[in-house]
């Protein structure tokens, strides 16, 4: 029994040209805290830990690294959840591969530096406030040997994702300037 013409005509959706307007926001929000944060850090590795002030920065970084590891899983559940633009074809293979790898060991950075950061926290004896609201969970005691490993890392992953995030913005504006070719806008509009 064969079916009639206008049955098979399912609609194909097309891919999406753009991110959606929630992925646009959570790039631009986690970018922001990103800058921030990583100053702050900056800022508080400018003077010693007993000076006026440090406890502050501190409480300030390490809520903020808080926020972006909440915001980064919530990105990441989007991402699972709504397919991303697809690359114009246009683009050779090599750079849509790297592309993609990049954005992933980027969300990969996302979750690491914020999570070595809580651990060498935890690992200090200190806890984890959130803006004042409330302290993380305590999921180790302290440990010395812990805390000047995840202090290295931290710094460690810290400068990746810096380099990282400039190679991100160096090939936007690639796209933008010189190949003019509308990867930019992507994320622009939503």
């Amino acid at each position: 029994m064969s079916m009639p013409a206008h049955a098979l005509n399912v609609a194909v959706a097309s891919p999406p040209t753009s991110y959606t307007k929630v992925a646009v926001a959570m790039h631009w929000l986690i970018a922001l805290l990103i800058f921030l944060n990583v100053g702050l850090g900056f800022f508080m590795e400018t003077f010693p830990k007993k000076a006026p002030g440090h406890d502050e920065v501190l409480f300030y970084h390490a809520s903020f690294g808080s926020l972006i590891f909440m915001l980064a899983v919530f990105r990441l559940f989007w991402r699972s959840t709504h397919k991303p633009p697809v690359l114009p074809s246009t683009i050779p293979a090599w750079q849509r591969g790297l592309a993609h790898t990049l954005h992933w060991v980027l969300y990969s950075l996302m979750l690491l530096v914020p999570l070595t950061g809580y651990l060498h926290r935890m690992a200090g004896g200190h806890p984890v406030s959130f803006f004042g609201l409330g302290n993380l969970p305590v999921l180790i005691g302290k440990d010395e040997p812990l805390r000047l490993l995840t202090d290295t890392l931290h710094v460690s992953l810290v400068w990746v994702l810096c380099t990282l995030v400039v190679g991100h913005i160096g090939a936007a504006l690639k796209h933008r300037l010189i190949d003019r070719d509308g990867v930019i806008q992507r994320m622009l509009r939503a």
